[in-house]
This record gives structure tokens, C-alpha cells and sequence, in this order.
């Protein structure tokens, strides 16, 4: 919606007011042991002893749970839950939320989902993320299971994108946004409402400004009036002539009762698939978005049009520090962007790009009087840093732009507002793998991609970035520290907590840990990965990338043979039954044989320290000997593990 924003956690004062009732009500009267423990928890938490009513607790929800009364359960966990998260055993209260979640599920409500979202503030987070130059991995992880990319969609990469018309240093001249920002964007958001005229001002503003539009076509006054007709067609026809790419979110956060289109599934369909179908017909320059809320998120999916009519799916998603700006209201403080897009991504990401179609973090709280721009910096890099990198099918990120001081919400999210937030907005979007055009199949700049880290040893090249995501209830970070092979390596007290790494500090199968403190110095966090880092090659400046990876023998580099001499220009040839290798450039001519140390050139033999070797199924040698063979000059950089080889 253009200005007015939903709260956060919808159902929060509704499932309030139901728990409270349904645990203040009397339980059925009867004279045994399940009466007994409800008598005695009740009385121990009215006397403030609730330490002494969690075994009566866990009595009934254990009891309740086995004779499939799912409410008397739900109730019981969420007593359990609360207790938990109170005393900050926040493990135990997770578990709590999320039994209490599947109890009322089990009972046809959807009144936990509200704790879920509890859960995942207090839940301790350590990921890992790193730089990777291999274009052949990243892109694996960006495209959809069926490989087909859809309309303007990247490679890999992000789309960057806003809405800028209520910036005071913007406006609606698109072309100020690199100006002020240091970089143009990708995407241009506009709001327009059916009834009225194709927004031709602000595709113009955007062509002139080299990117795409976004629309926001919302059906003010319901669904019927949404027709095939002369309006349509001429909008659509107005929208081709435009001349850019335009992704069209037609009727978005449909499953919010805020919307006066919500509340018909199949009628929403119908309308979505007959726009779809008038577009593909008289625009094809238009790719259709489906854009729900990310809350309520149990009727997003009753509303999806079908994979044939839907080019991506997007999402309005906002976080705030107070619920809907209210600082009455529960806070928000401790949640966080990313754990709210895993439900829709898990869903529609193996077919559809998606993206964050409206997005905003404020950075003052108005109706409290706050300031927030820590925590905003802080989710700022979550969503500009960690977001794209954990979710590879998230291909445009659309920034709400907007100070909604005189608002409902009365949250500033403007990004110019603060001069240190919009400094530490420039600082972020110039990562190159944020993109600032919008074509089909685009990929950064630098042709660089971001890995998650595991417990695996996962190996690089020459040097490598590290980008965490650390999560912990405390919300705000006091160190990071980097623990290699047990020796602390750095220490990391702003934002992002990152370490650039060079594959001469990594042997192979080398062990990083991070460890996290919090503004107090307590220790909150640890987690282990697996890194290493393997030798690469460079001949003649490029780097060359081999289906097998040179490994170290006994102190000394092996290289691909085959891989080598033929980007030296050699030819090569493999004879089986004799496991002999000849390969010939010029005058020049090699003889050897796998695991034999002497090899011929021009018919003279030559001792080698270690003899060539089969690794999975390719012929490996002594890098120098391979490189000098067809008189090329070899050096070693141990700093970042690199051959280097010199034809010319």
C-alpha cells in the first residue's frame, strides 16, 4: 500500500484476548489427578510461584497432547513458552512456541502463528556466507529447478529498487537517485489505481533514469469492476509503448483484510489471470507480479493465481520497533526481515524469482520519540547483505522510501532523512551484486556470488570475504570473533562483522569458529564451520578453472596436465593401454607415463621429484615441470596459493 502500513503482528491482540480467556476459564470439575494439577498450577501462578507450576504444566500439556485435546495442549505449551522466554532459556521457550503452534494447527486455528514469530526473535542465529568467483556454482543456486529463467530475471544478482517520489532529495526525477546515492537503481516504484490513465510521467522518469517500473495497480473499489474492456486495452497498450520493462503488481497483499479486494480466492484468481492474459497479448514488455503480505500468511497461499500466470512473486515486508509504531503495543525489536521471507521462499522460490516487491526499516519511531539508527543499520545490512546471499532466488529488493511522519505508523524510513543513514545506504547498495540494470539474464559486474558455509570443508581461491549473519536475543552485537584452527584470527566490533581472508592463512581442512558477544561481553553464541582453500592457476594473467582442482602431493603442487598444456597451446593425447601421455606444441615433444618419475621430452629422459598422477579420472603433474615444459616461466605465490605462468 502506498502509505498507510499494516501492523506487524496482526493477530497479536486477537490471540492475546483469546488465551487469556481460555485460560482463565474454569476447567471442567472432576475429582482426579488432571483436575488436581490444574487446581495447583493455578494457584501457583496467581501466587507469582510459576518456577513451582511448570511441572504442573508440563503435566497437562503432556496429557492433554495424548488425548488429542489440542486446545488444552496449545494452552499448556504457551504457559511453558512464556515461563521460558521470561527467565531467557530461550532454547526451551522456542521448543514450547513451537509445540503450542502445533497444537492449535492440530486444532483448525491459526493462533499460533503469532508465537512463531515470537520464536524466531529469540532465536540464536550464526550463519556464514562467502565471496566465490566460480560462476558455474553461484548460478546453480540462483536458478529455478526447471533452469528456465523468467522474464527479466538475473542470472544472479538482485535488482535494486524504490520508491523515491516522497524523498525530499529525490522526488519523482529518477534520475537524482545516483546522485544522492551514488549509484542508479534498477527499479522504479509507482503507485496507480484502476480506473485511471497508464502512469506514462513516471515511465518516462524511469527510461530517462535507465531503468524499469514497477507498478502498484490497486483496484480501489473492489474486484468488480475489473474487466476486460477498452480501459485495459488501452492501458495495456499504453504500458508497450512505454518502451521499458514494467513488472505490473496488480491488487497486492491481497490475503490482508485491510484491502478491499481481499476475501474472494477464486474471484482474486480469475481477475489476475485475465489481466495476465490481456498483457502477454498487448504487452510483452510487462511481467506479472503477484505480491501478498507476509502476514497473515496463512491465507497467502489460497490466492496464488498458478505458475502459467505468474512471472514472480513478490512481498510486501516490513519490520518496525514497536507493532504498527505504537510503543504501547508489544515490541518489535528483536525481529528481523530475514526469518519473515523463509516461509513464502520455501514455497514458490524452486519456480518463481522472487522479490521484496515493497520493504522499509524505520529509523525513528515518531509516536515514542526514538531513535533507532542502530537497529536500523543493523537490519539494513540484513536485508541489503544477508538477504540476497541466503536467498539466491530473491532477484529485487524495492525500498519504501518514505517518512510517515503525519501516518498511522508514524515511522521514518526514509533513507535521507539521517545523513548516517543514507551515507550507510550508499556504503551498502555499491556491492556490485546489488544490480542497477534491468536485462534479461544479468549478472554483477564482477561476476563474484556469495556461497553459504557449512560444517563441509568448502574451498576458495586466492582470497575470499567472509559475511555473517548473527542473530541473538540481546538484538544488539557487542564483538564477532574469528577462531582458525583454535587461534583467534579477529576480532569485529561493526558492522558487517566481516573478514577478508587469503588462501595462504587456510590449509586445507581448516576449522573457523565464530563466537559472539553481546553489548555486555557475555558470551551469547558459537558455531563451527569447514574451510579451506585450494591452489589456483593463472596463465598468462587469466585464471583458469579446471573440473578438478590442483591438490598438494607430499609438498608439491599437482595441476591438470591435459587443462594446462592445452591452454599453452599444446595438443595432447591419452593412450589407455599404456597410461602414457604425449603431448606436443612446436619442436617440442613429451612422452610420460602415470606413476613412472621419468618422462621424455624430445627423447630425452627427465627425473621428476614425484611421478604424474590419476585423480578422479585426470592426469595430475608437478605444476613447475608442466608449466616450464613448452617454455613457460612458473612462479608460487604462497599468499594466495597461486601458480603462475608466463607464456609470452
Amino acid at each position: 500500500m502506498k502509505i498507510t502500513k499494516k501492523r506487524i503482528g496482526i493477530m497479536t491482540l486477537a490471540v492475546g484476548i483469546i488465551v487469556a480467556s481460555l485460560a482463565s476459564a474454569p476447567a471442567p470439575a472432576r475429582a482426579d489427578i488432571v483436575w488436581d494439577h490444574w487446581q495447583k498450577a493455578e494457584s501457583l501462578r496467581a501466587s507469582g510461584n510459576k518456577d513451582e507450576a511448570v511441572p504442573h504444566w508440563k503435566f497437562l500439556a503432556n496429557h492433554y497432547a495424548s488425548t488429542g485435546e489440542w486446545e488444552n495442549a496449545a494452552l499448556f505449551n504457551g504457559n511453558l513458552a512464556a515461563y521460558y522466554d521470561t527467565i531467557g532459556d530461550y532454547d526451551q521457550a522456542i521448543s514450547f512456541y513451537e509445540s503450542e503452534n502445533e497444537y492449535w494447527v492440530k486444532a483448525g486455528k491459526d493462533w499460533g502463528a503469532v508465537k512463531l514469530q515470537r520464536a524466531d526473535q529469540i532465536r540464536t542465529t550464526i550463519e556464514l556466507y562467502r565471496q566465490d568467483r566460480n560462476e558455474t556454482t553461484v548460478q546453480q543456486l540462483a536458478l529455478p529447478k526447471n533452469s528456465q529463467l523468467a522474464k527479466f530475471e538475473p542470472t544472479y544478482g538482485t535488482y535494486l529498487g524504490v520508491y523515491s517520489e516522497q524523498d525530499p532529495k529525490v522526488g519523482n526525477i529518477f534520475t537524482k537517485m545516483e546522485t544522492v546515492y551514488g549509484k542508479k537503481h534498477a527499479i522504479y516504484l509507482a503507485y496507480a489505481h484502476w480506473g485511471q490513465e497508464f502512469p506514462a510521467m513516471y515511465a518516462k522518469r524511469a527510461k530517462d533514469a535507465g531503468g524499469a517500473l514497477q507498478i502498484a495497480w490497486e483496484p480501489d473499489d473492489g474486484l468488480d469492476p475489473v474487466t476486460d474492456g477498452t480501459y485495459l486495452r488501452k492501458w495495456a497498450q499504453d504500458a508497450k509503448a512505454a518502451g521499458i520493462p514494467i513488472f505490473l503488481r496488480f491488487a497486492g497483499e491481497m490475503n490482508g483484510a485491510w484491502v478491499k479486494w481481499h476475501g474472494n480466492p477464486a474471484q482474486y484468481i480469475a481477475k489476475f489471470r485475465m489481466l495476465h492474459d490481456v498483457f502477454a497479448a498487448e504487452a510483452p514488455n510487462v511481467a506479472m507480479v503477484w505480491s501478498p503480505g507476509d502476514v497473515p500468511a496463512n491465507d497467502i497461499d489460497p490466492y496464488y493465481p498458478g505458475d502459467a500466470y505468474v512471472d514472480w512473486v513478490g512481498v510486501s515486508l516490513y519490520i518496525e520497533p514497536y507493532e504498527n509504531g505504537d510503543p504501547s503495543l508489544p515490541s518489535m525489536i528483536s525481529t528481523s526481515s530475514v526469518e519473515r521471507l523463509t516461509r513464502l521462499y520455501n514455497t514458490y522460490a524452486d519456480r518463481k524469482p522472487l522479490m521484496l516487491s515493497e520493504t522499509g526499516v524505520p529509523h525513528y519511531a515518531h509516536s515514542a520519540g526514538e531513535d533507532f539508527t542502530e537497529w536500523a543499520k543493523l537490519n539494513l545490512q540484513r536485508l541489503y547483505e544477508i538477504m540476497p546471499y541466503k536467498y539466491p532466488r530473491l532477484k529485487a529488493i524495492t525500498y519504501f522510501n518514505v517518512d510517515q511522519k503525519m501516518e498511522n505508523a508514524k515511522n521514518d524510513y526514509s533513507l535521507s532523512t539521517s545523513s548516517e543513514i543514507q551515507n550507510y545506504y550508499s556504503k551498502l547498495i555499491a556491492n556490485p551484486y546489488l544490480l542497477s540494470k534491468v536485462t534479461d539474464a544479468a549478472k554483477p559486474t564482477d561476476r563474484v556470488g556469495y556461497l553459504p558455509v557449512d560444517a563441509n570443508h568448502q574451498a576458495f581461491t586466492k582470497q575470499t570475504k567472509l559475511i555473517p549473519f548473527v542473530k541473538i536475543p540481546d538484538v544488539y552485537i557487542g564483538k564477532v570473533e574469528y577462531i582458525l584452527n583454535g587461534q583467534v584470527i579477529a576480532s569485529q566490533t561493526d558492522l558487517p562483522y566481516g573478514l577478508e581472508l587469503r588462501a595462504g592463512d587456510v590449509p586445507e581442512g581448516s576449522v573457523i569458529q565464530i563466537r559472539v558477544y553481546n553489548k555486555a561481553g557475555k558470551q551469547t553464541a558459537l558455531r563451527t564451520f569447514g574451510l579451506s582453500s585450494q591452489v589456483s592457476v593463472e596463465i598468462d594473467g587469466k585464471e583458469q578453472k579446471f573440473e578438478q582442482a590442483p591438490v598438494i602431493v607430499k609438498g608439491s603442487t599437482f595441476t591438470p596436465l591435459r587443462a594446462i598444456f592445452e591452454a599453452m597451446g599444446a595438443t595432447v593425447d591419452y593412450e589407455a593401454a599404456t597410461r602414457t601421455v604425449t603431448a606436443k606444441k612446436g619442436s617440442t615433444t613429451l612422452r610420460l607415463t602415470l606413476d613412472q618419475k621419468t618422462v621424455y621430452v624430445n627423447g630425452q629422459a627427465v627425473q621428476l621429484d614425484e611421478p604424474a598422477q590419476l585423480v578422479n579420472g585426470y592426469t595430475l603433474a608437478p605444476a613447475r615441470f608442466v608449466g616450464e615444459t613448452f617454455g613457460g616461466k612458473v612462479a608460487w605465490d604462497g599468499t594466495s596459493r597461486t601458480v603462475t605462468i608466463t607464456t609470452k
